[in-house]
């Protein structure tokens, strides 16, 4: 039986296990148009003829050591099968405007399907609420279809993008932001 909890402490080798990247076989094309009297960011769903992969290299002392920090606002969780670290959910309060922006987001892909995401989202929202945050933050990125397409099922809604938040040449054909929210 899988159990959530606060999320006490984290190490490379659990993040690399839980969260080694994704698969995608669609994406969203980003169309981006400003002048001086009308802006627009436009997402598209396509098909891919070649999956999209990703593989998460960001996992280091440094990650490891703000992760750490994070974790003792608790705010974060884990989901637990016996002893065993399946799930997690890393998130950051900013107290400025009351929100909780969401780092880290991952179930083990020999725990998927298992309403583990649902549990953990559930388990912030609920903490959030009580707090007195009034929403959630998630990060992903227009080449993971399927992140945003189980945030969308957890009740968020896309309300940005961010066409260079990784690099100079995100677009149009790199890895864009997408930020996604939900209301507490």
């Amino acid at each position: 039986m899988i159990k959530i909890r606060l999320l006490k402490k984290i190490g490379i080798r659990e993040l690399k296990r839980i969260a080694p990247g994704y698969t995608s076989d669609a994406k969203y094309v980003v169309l981006h148009r400003d002048s001086q009297n009308h802006a627009l960011i436009d997402l598209h769903l396509i098909s891919l003829e070649t999956p999209y992969t990703k593989k998460y290299d960001h996992y280091n002392n440094n990650t490891i050591k703000r992760y750490l920090k994070i974790l003792k606002e608790g705010y974060s969780f884990g989901a637990y099968d016996g002893d065993l670290l399946v799930g997690l959910l890393i998130a950051e309060p900013r107290s400025w405007n009351q929100s909780l922006w969401v780092w880290e987001f991952h179930s083990a892909e020999s725990h998927r399907h298992r309403g583990i995401g649902k549990k953990l989202m559930d388990a912030v929202m609920e903490k959030a609420r009580k707090a007195g945050f009034r929403i959630i933050v998630c990060e992903t990125q227009n080449t993971n279809a399927d992140a945003i397409q189980i945030y969308r099922h957890l009740g968020f809604r896309v309300e940005g993008m961010d066409i260079s938040y990784y690099s100079n040449e995100d677009y149009p054909d790199g890895e864009i932001a997408v930020f996604m929210k939900r209301r507490i």
